[in-house]
């Protein structure tokens, strides 16, 4: 099979591989869409240490499976634990267990790949009225959505999203859709203006920044995180998006987030149902997000473009 490959720190090549085994419980998908985003770009200039295929935004088909996902589009949830008899515990949620295997991020291959595996119970049917286009967007929009699975926020409620990058257009998008009042600071009038179709008031940071009760940081930079402090109000909640190197931990200010009693709330992964729902039901514009969509064959030039400054998603079609 063909699938993108990073073979040592910003070296990605498009190769011939093995198609993977069939591990015992697990499905077989043939990938059609794969979105790049971030955390891809980051693990391509050697986050983590990565070798291998990188990519956990897919839609594909079960080629390989039960009965009742053989030959439905499908999208994975990418978390799986290595014992899949733990999905039977009651409770159980594999984006926490310490010993799990991560999509194209963590000792399983990705989605830039003809195929892949993945167990059946990460993997979910999409609803005929939701396109490739859209349903490529489930795992980037369920992480929007995990934010109001963390954080109770009151009917419109000032919410500040830090950061114009897809992730963070995607969460203040969300916000306003669900009737909160959103301010969004970026730094490209294109995104921001993008933003403003949603009823977002999104401008350039103002020199004398205003105080939110919540925040959100999605700028992928240590001065994301700086600025989030300097205007969270007191008793206020930062919701932390960003991941950042070892070697480029963001300034901490500990007797602020003390004397002002601010919660910090991390936010990774969310629930693939709840964001298939908002697609389904029309309420999530995410096609206006795709500013590329590239053959596979033009896959390592397709992560180029999406490195480049201001470039929103660039989809590869693998099949």
């Amino acid at each position: 099979m063909r699938a993108l490959i990073v073979e040592t720190a910003n070296r990605l090549a498009l190769t011939d591989l093995p198609e993977p085994p069939l591990p015992a419980g697990e499905c077989r998908v043939a990938v059609k869409l794969a979105g790049i985003c971030r955390t891809d770009l980051e693990l391509l200039k050697g986050y983590m240490g990565f070798r291998g295929v990188p990519g956990h935004e897919f839609v594909g088909v079960v080629t390989q499976g039960p009965d009742h996902l053989q030959g439905r589009r499908v999208v994975g949830e990418i978390n799986v634990p290595r014992d899949l008899a733990r999905y039977d515990r009651p409770g159980y949620d594999a984006r926490h267990d310490p010993d799990r295997t991560v999509l194209g991020i963590l000792q399983r291959p990705g989605a830039f790949a003809e195929t892949l595996t993945l167990p059946a119970q990460n993997l979910m049917p999409v609803p005929d009225s939701v396109n490739d286009e859209e349903a490529v967007f489930a795992e980037p929009l369920a992480a929007a959505l995990e934010i109001f699975e963390q954080v109770h926020v009151p009917p419109g409620e000032r919410v500040l999203v830090i950061g114009d990058g897809k992730l963070g257009l995607l969460i203040a998008q969300i916000f306003a859709v669900f009737g909160h009042r959103v301010t969004l600071h970026g730094r490209h009038e294109k995104k921001l203006a993008l933003a403003k179709r949603w009823g977002v008031q999104a401008a350039i940071a103002p020199a004398e920044p205003a105080r939110f009760p919540l925040i959100v940081e999605a700028t992928g930079s240590p001065a994301g995180f700086k600025a989030a402090l300097e205007q969270i109000a007191p008793r206020g909640t930062i919701v932390l998006k960003s991941t950042y190197a070892p070697d480029a931990l963001p300034p901490f200010d500990a007797a602020k987030v003390v004397v002002d009693e601010i919660r910090l709330i991390g936010s990774r992964c969310g629930r693939f149902a709840p964001a298939l729902r908002l697609l389904a039901q029309g309420k999530a514009d995410v096609r206006s997000l795709i500013d590329h969509r590239k053959p596979f064959a033009q896959g390592v030039e397709a992560f180029e473009l999406a490195a480049k400054k201001g470039v929103l998603k660039v989809l590869i079609q693998v099949a």
